[in-house]
């Protein structure tokens, strides 16, 4: 069936997979954004029990679809992979330490003979709450705003600044650091807005289910402050497009608001997002008593399908999704980017299962998540974090 696909069909197919798993992790990073609230929202060691446990039951969906992403994008396109972690990589080490202290955190904060104290993990947790979220938020945006490479003779690739990706975020003498960090921390605050909404629906705890409905607007508005600030910005600027007769890589006006307008079908996956977000912002802030328990499932849906919009505006429509701002013609599209045609169809076969492993975790979120955790619950918890 693959193979019976022409090689640009399945960049497209594989672009598309690689997007939405992008989406589904940024959804999943609720879990980070909760990690940044344990003291603003739990106030006594039990209430932080409450809260690192709740998140403590999901914390590997997001670190296995972290790394389903990453797997999938280097077995798919790999020249970005070798440009972007081989260039980039004090970002990347950055956020890969960040989600390795995440992990110690919740094997050992409640461990007994635990000498650097409960405190020091849940320390580690706020950071790769952080780092996790803005660093992932602010590498993204370079799909849009470009990177400092160039690609040289046999695709090797060569990053054209001694920073190596921190300039991307710090650099504050290029106006495309703003945009960076904008996306960057839309993406913090929009973690911690899913947290909120994710604790509504899975605690039990009248004190902190309270801080967290006051919480809630207080964390909605910079997120939508900082989204529409990006938004707008690449509606507005040149995007990096190619031609597709020669593969030449040329600035066009208006490019990622044409790849709206000329693929109306984009539009209709990205606006419906933007308003399933709002909805379940909007109708748990207005009657936490009627809809506090499906904000969680309207704002997460709608997360999936607005960072899938802009996944797929960043690379469909002939569109350099990994643009180079050193040298234009080293920019990556997922013609120049890709694997083999043989490669991309025998993976074809094995994203099949795709389905059955969402259906497996749709399964497991609804058996973990039958009973909403309470106090006298981790108190009779065998086994806790």
């Amino acid at each position: 069936m693959f193979e019976t696909l022409s090689h640009y069909a399945l960049q497209q197919y594989w672009y598309v997979i690689v997007s939405l798993l992008g989406s589904l992790l940024v959804f999943l990073m609720f879990v980070q954004g909760g990690q940044t609230l344990i003291y603003t929202l739990g106030k006594n060691k039990t209430e932080r029990s409450i809260l690192v446990n709740s998140l403590g039951r999901k914390w590997e969906f997001t670190f296995t679809t972290l790394v389903t992403f990453g797997g999938a994008f280097f077995a798919s396109f790999p020249l970005f992979y070798a440009t972007s972690f081989g260039g980039a990589y004090w970002v990347w080490i950055l956020i890969l330490f960040a989600f390795i202290i995440q992990a110690i955190s919740y094997e050992f904060r409640s461990k007994p003979g635990n000498f650097l104290g409960s405190r020091t993990y849940e320390t580690f947790l706020f950071t790769n709450g952080l780092l996790g979220t803005i660093l992932l938020g602010t590498a993204v945006a370079t799909f849009f705003t470009g990177s400092n490479f160039q690609i040289t003779e046999n695709n090797f690739s060569e990053w054209m600044n001694p920073y190596r990706g921190l300039e991307l975020a710090f650099d504050f003498s290029r106006y495309a650091t703003y945009v960076n960090l904008s996306l960057g921390f839309a993406v913090f605050f929009l973690a911690r807005v899913l947290g909120i909404l994710y604790f509504m629906n899975n605690v039990d705890e009248d004190n902190i289910l309270e801080r967290a409905r006051r919480k809630l607007i207080g964390n909605a508005v910079p997120f939508l402050a900082f989204f529409l600030f990006f938004l707008i910005n690449i509606l507005v600027r040149e995007g990096f497009a190619v031609n597709p007769e020669t593969g030449n890589i040329f600035m066009e006006p208006y490019k990622y608001l044409n790849n709206f307008l000329e693929m109306p079908w984009l539009m209709g996956i990205f606006l419906p997002g933007i308003l399933l977000v709002l909805a379940g912002i909007a109708f748990p802030a207005m009657n936490y008593e009627k809809h506090g328990r499906k904000g969680i499932w309207m704002s997460g849906s709608g997360t999936v399908l607005t960072v899938l919009g802009l996944f797929l505006t960043a690379g469909l429509n002939n569109t350099a999704f990994y643009p180079s701002v050193y040298d234009l013609q080293s920019s990556l599209t997922i013609r120049n980017a890709s694997s083999s045609h043989y490669t991309l169809a025998t993976m074809g076969y094995v994203s099949l299962l795709v389905p059955f492993v969402m259906a497996y975790i749709w399964y497991a979120w609804r058996a973990i998540n039958k009973k909403r955790i309470s106090s006298g619950e981790i108190s009779d918890e065998h086994h806790s974090y």
